[in-house]
């Protein structure tokens, strides 16, 4: 359903004047004069609406990480890294922005930027993902998704970095809601299907 919505709104952006879309967008984002007169509408406009119309890269990503995740974890579980790593890592890159304008160290200008997309809860996703490895798999892949977002956190320092990061932590710090259900191994998927010679 969370894809189908994309692949409309996707539509949408893909036809809509570049002038009006930025004011389009601005209404359904996260940033602070929304979150401050319309919280809970930003929060879930933003989920569905993105900046590019890149239908596919989003339907490629949602079945090489959600739909395993949704499927390990179940729906329940699986919606709730995913929106709790939006809300939370939401509330922390906009209020840095927050204390960024308030202290005349960001523009004013940062209250209305746009800010759309289902990065944060996808980077969440990913980070619960790291339990469903087994062994080394889950601290090579673990390490790596850290270092992924931490690289870009370090070098630019932007606000929706930040948020990255955050929603990887989230992800991890869900662990608990792991235990109990099955890890895979790739190595030993693979060894599986090459024929035993002999």
């Amino acid at each position: 359903m969370w894809l189908l919505l994309l692949a409309g709104t996707s539509f949408v952006v893909a036809r809509m004047d570049p002038a009006a879309l930025d004011y389009f967008l601005q209404q359904r984002s996260t940033n602070l004069d929304q979150l401050s007169s319309h919280p809970v509408h930003a929060l879930l406009a933003s989920l569905i609406w993105t900046e590019q119309a890149n239908f596919l890269f989003y339907a490629v990503v949602f079945h090489v990480f959600h739909v395993p995740a949704e499927r390990w974890l179940g729906t329940r579980r699986w919606l709730t890294v995913a929106l709790t790593a939006h809300v939370l890592a939401t509330f922390v890159s906009e209020g840095v922005v927050a204390w960024g304008v308030h202290h005349q160290v960001l523009p004013q200008n940062m209250s209305t930027t746009v800010d759309v997309g289902v990065s944060y809860a996808l980077a969440g996703v990913e980070g619960v993902l790291t339990y469903r490895l087994a062994g080394a798999w889950r601290w090579v892949y673990g390490c790596g998704l850290v270092g992924f977002y931490l690289v870009p956190l370090l070098a630019s320092h932007t606000f929706t970095d930040l948020g990255h990061f955050c929603a990887v932590l989230i992800g991890l710090a869900f662990h608990p809601v792991t235990r109990g259900r099955p890890t895979w191994d790739p190595w030993r998927s693979a060894r599986r299907l090459v024929p035993a010679r002999g």
